[in-house]
Order: C-alpha cells, then sequence, then structure tokens
C-alpha cells in the first residue's frame, strides 16, 4: 500500500526512516525478453533457457539493469509526494546486485530516506533503495538513488 505524504517539506523531518514498501513485482522471461532488445544485451544466461538450466544459477536470470530500471515502478507504489508536480531522476551513487534474479521471481523495493536538501521550488534527496526477492535471503539490488522533486 502507498504511503503518501502531504508535503515534499514533511520528509525532511524523516531522514534515516523508511519511506515505504512496494508491491511485488513478477520478472517473467517476456520482461527479460523486452529488456534484452531494448538494450541489446542478449547474453545466454538471460535468453537461452537450454543454456541457463545447466549455468551457475539453473536458470535464466533478469538483467542487473532490467532490476534498477524497476526503481520507478517501485518507487510509486511505496510512497507519493502530494505538493509535487514533477520529479526528476538526478542519479545514483551507489548500485550493488548482491543476488541474482532467476525468471519468475517476485521483487520489491524498501525505500529508506538517506538525506534532504531543500531546493528553491523543491527538494533533492537520497534514497537507499533495498530490493529484495520474495524467499531470498539476500537483497537482489541496493542503490543509493538521488531525485528532485518540485511543487
Amino acid at each position: 500500500m502507498t504511503k503518501t505524504f502531504e508535503k515534499i517539506t514533511d520528509l525532511q523531518a524523516l531522514v534515516g526512516q523508511e519511506l515505504g514498501v512496494s508491491d511485488w513485482i513478477t520478472i517473467d522471461q517476456e520482461r527479460i525478453n523486452l529488456f534484452a532488445e531494448a538494450t541489446g544485451d542478449r547474453q545466454w544466461i538471460h535468453l537461452d533457457a537450454a543454456r541457463a538450466a545447466q549455468g551457475p544459477f539453473g536458470t535464466t536470470i533478469a538483467h542487473g539493469f532490467l532490476t534498477l530500471s524497476l526503481l520507478p515502478e517501485m518507487t510509486a507504489s511505496a510512497f507519493s509526494v502530494k505538493d509535487t508536480r514533477m520529479g526528476v531522476n538526478y542519479g545514483l551513487n551507489k548500485v550493488r546486485f548482491p543476488s541474482p534474479v532467476p525468471v519468475n521471481s517476485k521483487v520489491r523495493g524498501r525505500f529508506k530516506l538517506v538525506a534532504y536538501e531543500p531546493l528553491e521550488g523543491g527538494a533533492q534527496m537520497t534514497v537507499e533503495a533495498t530490493m529484495e526477492r520474495e524467499g531470498g535471503t539476500k537483497p537482489v539490488c541496493v542503490a543509493e538513488s538521488l531525485s528532485r522533486r518540485y511543487w
């Protein structure tokens, strides 16, 4: 369930706290195939089920960058801020992929506010996104995302 905040300025007091948890997203082979086509990354570990069955993970796995690209979808289902008219991706500080995402896995993100910096007409936020796989013991992606939101 999406956590809703009234004003972007309300978040300043929440540095160090979790802002929300996203819905689960299923990573099926079609999504992996479409990502491979869109990016040109057609490595067998992602696309060739027969070969991947003999590989280190026993099945095809999602691209790390596919997992990372789910940040906007996950963020939107985790939390929202009513008084913002737009937001822009400002970049990433750190990104790690501690464990793979096997095909047909469900993943979700947990979002913790690490820093808040007021800007003219808005704020820059640094949010630690920890993506987990249902039934997994390690995160599948940990990223420090910087965004700017404006009212």
